[in-house]
């Protein structure tokens, strides 16, 4: 039988949904996780920094794109350290500036992807994917890579079945 496992850093409290700031009470990618969990089964590991990213929308967005570019890799409170009981690795994350936040890196770069099938989703609110394939890429040597899927983030919510397709279609 093989088992999945779902990786994911979501952002709750302010942020940008169809070109205004709004407060949720669970992030994006954290439905899309879920959603994922609830479709194939598996364990999910949320990815959260230790030194947390500003409340305000604003300030999130200048301590991301510093980050991104400095190619930072931000402490995290927990890390994986193995994945040899997995076979599939779902990969999950908001764009931020055109792939993943470094601290989805920061938790891959530590891991042994040899073998293991990854797919990547990306919350955003307009770019797509991005360049968040290429990161996966770079990041999880050895791996088998499957097919990502983009998902609006103001339809987070109601993307279950389109999610829940893609997840099944991918480790089918």
């Amino acid at each position: 039988m093989t088992k999945n496992l779902i990786i994911y850093y979501s952002r709750k409290g302010e942020n940008y949904v169809n070109g205004n700031i709004e407060k949720l009470a669970k992030g994006n990618t954290e439905i899309c996780a879920e959603y994922i969990q609830k479709a194939v089964g598996g364990d999910l590991f949320e990815i959260e920094t230790v030194t947390e990213y500003g409340e305000s929308y604003r300030a999130c967005v200048e301590e991301a794109k510093k980050e991104w570019q400095e190619n930072a890799r931000p402490e995290l409170k927990t890390y994986l350290k193995d994945i040899a009981a997995y076979d599939n690795i779902y990969v999950c994350g908001p764009c931020w500036c055109g792939t993943y936040p470094m601290a989805v890196f920061t938790q891959l770069e530590k891991l042994d992807f040899t073998g293991k099938k990854v797919m990547g989703l990306m919350t955003h609110e307009g770019s797509g994917l991005g360049s968040s394939e290429q990161g996966l890429k770079k990041a999880c040597n050895g791996a088998i890579f499957g097919t990502s899927l983009a998902i609006h983030g103001a339809e987070a919510k109601a993307s279950e079945q389109k999610i829940a397709e893609w997840a099944v279609r991918s480790i089918g």
